[in-house]
């Protein structure tokens, strides 16, 4: 111990350089212990984003909803209007290719929809729902070009007078000026005219017998 002691004192002068690895060594330390933090902080963060991006944002499905509802209106002007079908008779006629895809897309797209925009979370889902949602438009679009371009031109001469025909009755059905008989009388001759040239829709009819039964109604008098 004594010779140690002795080797110290005479020694004195390295405890300056051994101080200065020391304080080097806890300083490099101390820094390669920040590195670490910062990117265990960096790799945290980045791990949130992914979480981030693997979410759906309920605003972009509430927009997305909005789309497809706009969609459905367009398509529901001819479903819901009889006359507007005598126009654009392709627009029901499943023999026609382009009518029959896009209700398959209408179809697809309905089965993508959420009940309420927070039923879809994920990012993949809703990547899902919007190129269905798309493709029931664009699907709808090249439809209705079709069926503007070629209207009644695939019906033989006859036919087409028995579609200007039908349209008139119709006319003639919601017209208010006429009497009650001659509007019922009118409604029945254009379903008889349309029979076996057009689809009509349940719905479509629904709504029309349903506006000329109202109409009908208001226009007795209360005796």
């Amino acid at each position: 111990m004594s010779s140690f002691m002795e080797f110290l004192s005479d020694k004195w002068w390295m405890v300056f350089p051994l101080m200065a690895f020391a304080g080097r060594w806890a300083g490099g330390w101390r820094r390669a212990a920040e590195r670490r933090h910062r990117r265990r902080v960096e790799l945290l963060k980045l791990k949130n984003q992914a979480m981030e991006s693997g979410k759906a944002s309920a605003a972009d499905v509430q927009a997305l909803m909005a789309t497809h509802d706009a969609t459905n209106r367009r398509w529901l002007e001819y479903e819901l209007d009889v006359a507007k079908l005598i126009d654009f008779p392709l627009m029901t006629d499943v023999r026609e290719p382009l009518t029959v895809a896009f209700l398959r897309a209408k179809r697809d797209a309905d089965g993508q929809r959420p009940v309420t925009p927070g039923d879809l979370q994920s990012a993949a889902g809703l990547e899902a729902y919007r190129q269905a949602v798309n493709a029931y438009a664009v699907a709808l679009d090249v439809a209705e070009r079709e069926a503007r371009r070629i209207r009644d031109s695939k019906f033989s001469g006859p036919e087409r007078e028995r579609l200007a025909t039908a349209r008139q009755l119709l006319m003639l059905a919601e017209n208010h000026a006429a009497t009650p008989a001659e509007r019922q009388a009118a409604y029945k001759r254009a379903r008889r005219e349309l029979d076996g040239l057009i689809v009509l829709p349940d719905v479509a009819l629904a709504a029309l017998e349903g506006k000329i039964a109202q109409e009908l109604d208001a226009g007795r008098s209360p005796a």
